[in-house]
């Protein structure tokens, strides 16, 4: 595993003093399993929403958004979601992205046009490999992560990002409400982090320097949904 969250999460241990031990885990289990205890925290993209903020705490630590990866040239003529109706879109399952693809199914049929024809995944890898395979037209995941893969994927030369990113909201690290000990621990590193310059550096190496946030705020997505 790799990427910004694995970085930021075994900065955060070393800062703290702390072994990390990072597993692989269904997203749509991640709160429950940080609820129950069989995590201490979650970071996995996690977009900090009020319906998640009932389950868990969210020290907040990247502004983000949801984007759209198409094949080169955009053949679709993809440019924002009202684009979708009647296409394949690929999704990972339990994600924000799989809630704005469903809503824009039902506005898709209220107006007398195709629904999209919406496949989700148990994790973001198998929707990509779909994709990958041709067997969707349009990639829907973290906006950071379709950048990602259109700047990477074939030289730069196979995929595209269509239009803007969208639903920008604060990508939190869960914590379970009984264990305020660790949030106030999780956000004191971050703050760390932030104040002597790794948080940045990390930011660089994945390109993300555009969603950098200059503090830890606590479930701070409310201010941003509507």
């Amino acid at each position: 595993m790799t990427g910004f969250d694995i970085d930021l999460v075994r900065a955060i241990g070393s800062r703290l003093g702390v072994p990390v031990t990072i597993a692989n885990h269904r997203f749509d289990d991640l709160l429950p399993s940080v609820t129950d205890g069989r995590f201490d925290v979650a970071i996995s993209a996690l977009s900090d929403t009020r319906k998640r903020e009932k389950l868990v705490d969210f020290v907040d630590y990247l502004l983000a958004g949801s984007g759209m990866l198409v094949p080169r040239g955009n053949p679709r003529h993809v440019f924002n979601l009202g684009a979708l109706c009647g296409l394949r879109v690929d999704v990972q399952k339990g994600t924000s992205q799989e809630i704005a693809l469903e809503s824009q199914s039902r506005a898709c049929t209220s107006v007398h046009l195709h629904p999209l024809d919406i496949r989700a995944f148990a994790t973001d890898d198998q929707a990509f490999a779909y994709f990958a395979a041709g067997k969707s037209d349009v990639h829907v995941t973290d906006y950071p992560v379709v950048a990602y893969l259109a700047r990477t994927q074939g030289g730069g030369t196979k995929y595209q990002v269509a239009g803007k990113q969208f639903d920008v909201v604060p990508y939190g690290i869960a914590v379970a409400k009984k264990n305020p000990a660790e949030r106030a621990s999780v956000t004191s590193a971050l703050l760390a982090l932030i104040n002597d310059g790794t948080y940045d550096a990390l930011l660089k190496k994945w390109g993300l320097s555009q969603g950098a946030l200059r503090s830890a705020p606590l479930n701070a997505g409310t201010l941003f949904e509507r």
